[in-house]
């Protein structure tokens, strides 16, 4: 998996379409619960909205797993659709957006609402300062302890970590590392330790 853009921080913005009005906002959510709570403090937020439409991506871009969206009451396929093809088409993510319509009496009709609701994030999405993740692997480690210092130096240098230890008559590490650094670790680590010590990936 490669490294991907997901939010810094949270983005909001407003405009008014035929006298309702619109207030889309966007927010990093890593994990589906993590983005069905920003959704609900929304909702709690602007409690007298008609609607509180919402889509997110919340893992990976690439992860289907891990999407959702709502029309909350909007005519189906006009909101919550819209909203995720915007996020999907930025190729961000854990990224969730809410876009609140307080409604003015007038109807915008399935086309108007459609367009409405992927431009708020349309606008939102270039106004988003985004940062770069890049997913873990996890591995078992087993070595002396004569060696253990060796492992946590080569570890800090990745910016590895390790998650639990066992220590018996041998060291058992659980060890996180960045994807992209992965194989100039166990380069190293066979290297050091003249090819007695390796790296065993835990299947997620």
């Amino acid at each position: 998996m490669q490294p991907y853009p997901i939010p810094a921080g949270p983005v909001s913005v407003s405009e008014e379409i035929k006298k309702s009005r619109f207030i889309t906002l966007l927010a990093p959510t890593g994990g589906v619960d993590v983005a069905k709570a920003f959704i609900q403090q929304v909702r709690d937020e602007h409690p007298t909205a008609r609607h509180h439409c919402w889509a997110f991506v919340a893992g990976p871009p690439t992860d289907s797993q891990q999407l959702g969206f709502s029309d909350d009451g909007e005519p189906s396929g006009t909101a919550g659709k819209p909203i995720l093809a915007q996020l999907m088409g930025s190729g961000i993510g854990e990224i969730t957006a809410v876009v609140v319509r307080y409604y003015g009496g007038i109807k915008l009709g399935t086309g108007g609402l459609v367009r409405a609701y992927g431009s708020g994030v349309q606008q939102a999405l270039k106004q988003l300062a985004v940062s770069y993740k890049i997913p873990q692997a996890e591995y078992t480690l087993q070595c002396d302890y004569a060696q253990l210092a060796l492992v946590e130096n080569l570890l800090q240098q990745l910016e590895g970590r390790i998650v639990q230890g066992e220590y018996g008559a041998s060291v058992l590490l659980h060890l996180t590392l960045p994807v992209t650094g992965v194989e100039a670790f166990g380069n190293k680590l066979r290297d050091l330790s003249r090819g007695n010590l390796q790296l065993t990936p835990i299947s997620q």
